[in-house]
């Protein structure tokens, strides 16, 4: 079975925890197709810390 080249791995972080200061980092792995989004993901997941859902987006 062939891999498909398009496909890569993606770190996603929580911004609302980056700008609130508060301590730890939510941190998810997700892939993402390159072809099809071209731009930086960004999904809602949840936040141990905040304990809420929050907009993590993809970083470098």
């Amino acid at each position: 079975m062939a891999k498909n080249k398009n496909r890569v791995q993606v770190i996603l972080e929580c911004t609302e925890q980056r700008e609130s200061g508060v301590s730890g980092i939510s941190r998810y792995i997700t892939t993402k197709n390159k072809k099809n989004t071209s731009g930086r993901l960004e999904l809602k997941k949840y936040n141990p810390y905040l304990k809420k859902y929050t907009i993590h987006r993809e970083i470098k």
